[in-house]
């Protein structure tokens, strides 16, 4: 009898077309304004030989680009060529470590895998973000070495080495652009008996240097996908998912295995000076896990004299527990079933009293969430948009597009039967004035589960009504996160 699968299934199988410029029929009208490039990153191949990867987050990378210019929308897709791909094609083995498959088994080869300054060899399976940067487009994920490929023709450039002495093993695939600086920010772990957490500036126009702002020990690091920033802090938000280091060593079990939770210690958040890399404030909350943080910013007044802002607001998308963690391993996600669905949840750091406040800012699931970031970026903000579940009790997956008014609460949500949208990328009309938070359009790519094939979606952002759909000749694999860039040079 052959094994039940979820509808959604071909959304998490092995993808062996590459195209290249395929033009794709459209469906509606694209705004006219909509000129430039969406890039996506994501697993799409989850096997090597007969061993299949475990995770979701453990495919190996391709980068999908839809190109949209006068109503025309083209398409092409590559894989990543990493040593990790290599290994796969070459031999027919998964050779390299993921997040939560692991063909390591010699002591010796984790150590040097795990606590060596500059992890040899690297796997290069930068499947979860893609960023501009300079003039490099750089595929990223949590370990950190990013791969630089060309936006042109997709090809692979190489592993993007640094020219610093930052010794660590694990980073975010979500750094972000310093508010009113446009240096990049991000942060990293770095794995000891006494481990650190790192906050690191890289200045405009270095790709290849790294310059720690603030160091901070831990004796067991949380599991951290993403940080926020406001205009003063680099803020670490410390879940309750945490790894004694010497267990990733010792146990045998793959990366993400050997976090535990805690249900009994708090949520800590850290704030990190800008100016000076310095410790404003540490700060405690309920236990939650989160993948994303949404948005950050400060409130007007002082804590007192000298002291900086009297308020810090966080914005994220928060789950009860770490229990999504083991959801997403593939054959639980094959199979069909209920998955944890995240509620976007603001934390409000009061700094006079030294209190956390936890609100639910609405009780619709929100996932993969995006923001005008180009004028809102750690500073307050009105609309964010994300994905979610549009019965979260039903055994499906994320199948609606959300838009949350963080002013009144309310939500706008699109939802197609039997489809199955992605990330939402904001792009901002180019006339649109900086007040014109929601001016623009937003971007998803879908799987239609009876086609078995994906489309581009192209949504008004503020009325969140359907503008346009281009029709891709098969199946997308379900990705991660992306940008939309301009022939100005700007971004989404």
């Amino acid at each position: 009898m052959a094994e039940a699968q979820a509808p959604y299934a071909a959304g998490l199988r092995t993808v062996a077309s590459e195209l290249d410029d395929v033009k794709l029929p459209v469906e509606g009208t694209p705004p006219p304004w909509l000129s430039g490039t969406l890039l996506r990153n994501g697993p799409a191949c989850f096997e090597a030989g007969d061993r299949s990867y475990r995770h979701w987050f453990d495919g190996q990378a391709m980068i999908h680009r839809f190109r949209v210019d006068g109503g025309n929308v083209t398409y092409s897709n590559r894989y990543l060529e990493t040593p990790a791909r290599t290994e796969a094609l070459t031999n027919g083995r998964i050779g390299y470590r993921e997040f939560a498959t692991d063909p390591c088994r010699s002591l010796f080869r984790r150590l040097f895998t795990l606590f060596a300054p500059n992890p040899l060899p690297p796997s290069g399976n930068a499947n979860v973000n893609v960023i501009p940067y300079g003039d490099r487009m750089l595929a990223l994920t949590e370990t950190p070495l990013p791969v630089e490929f060309d936006p042109e023709t997709l090809r692979t450039v190489g592993v993007v080495g640094y020219e610093d002495a930052l010794a660590a093993q694990l980073t975010t695939a979500h750094p972000h652009v310093e508010p009113g600086e446009g240096h990049l920010l991000n942060y990293s772990v770095r794995f000891g008996r006494v481990s650190q957490y790192l906050i690191h500036r890289q200045r405009e126009g270095s790709v290849t240097r790294r310059e720690v702002l603030a160091e901070q020990p831990v004796t067991r690091p949380s599991y951290m996908h993403s940080f926020a920033v406001t205009a003063s802090y680099a803020v670490l938000v410390d879940f309750p998912y945490r790894v004694n280091p010497l267990a990733l060593l010792l146990s045998g079990r793959p990366f993400i295995e050997n976090y535990t939770w805690r249900p009994d210690e708090p949520t800590r958040i850290t704030l990190f000076s800008l100016a000076d890399g310095s410790v404003a404030g540490t700060y405690e909350a309920p236990a939650m896990f989160a993948f994303h943080h949404i948005n950050a910013y400060e409130e007007e007044g002082a804590a007192g004299a000298g002291a900086g802002p009297a308020a810090v607001v966080l914005d994220l998308c928060a789950y009860p527990d770490a229990e999504i963690v083991r959801s997403l391993y593939l054959d639980r996600l094959r199979a069909g079933g209920v998955v944890a669905q995240p509620l976007p949840t603001r934390l409000r750091v009061d700094r006079r009293t030294g209190t956390v406040s936890v609100t639910r800012l609405s009780a619709e699931p929100m996932e993969l969430p995006r923001i005008n970031y180009r004028h809102h970026n750690g500073r307050s903000y009105r609309y964010a948009y994300g994905v979610g579940a549009r019965n979260p009790q039903d055994p499906d997956f994320l199948n609606q597009l959300v838009k949350l008014d963080l002013e009144s609460g309310a939500t706008r949500t699109w939802h197609e039967p039997g489809c199955y949208p992605g990330e939402p990328v904001f792009v901002p009309a180019p006339d649109a004035a900086p007040d014109d938070e929601d001016g623009g359009a937003v971007l998803s790519v879908v799987l239609d589960a009876a086609a078995q094939s994906s489309y581009l979606l192209v949504l008004d952002a503020a009325s969140f009504e359907e503008l346009a759909r281009a029709r891709v000749p098969q199946a997308v694999p379900f990705g991660f996160h992306g940008v939309f860039t301009r022939g100005d040079g700007g971004s989404g």
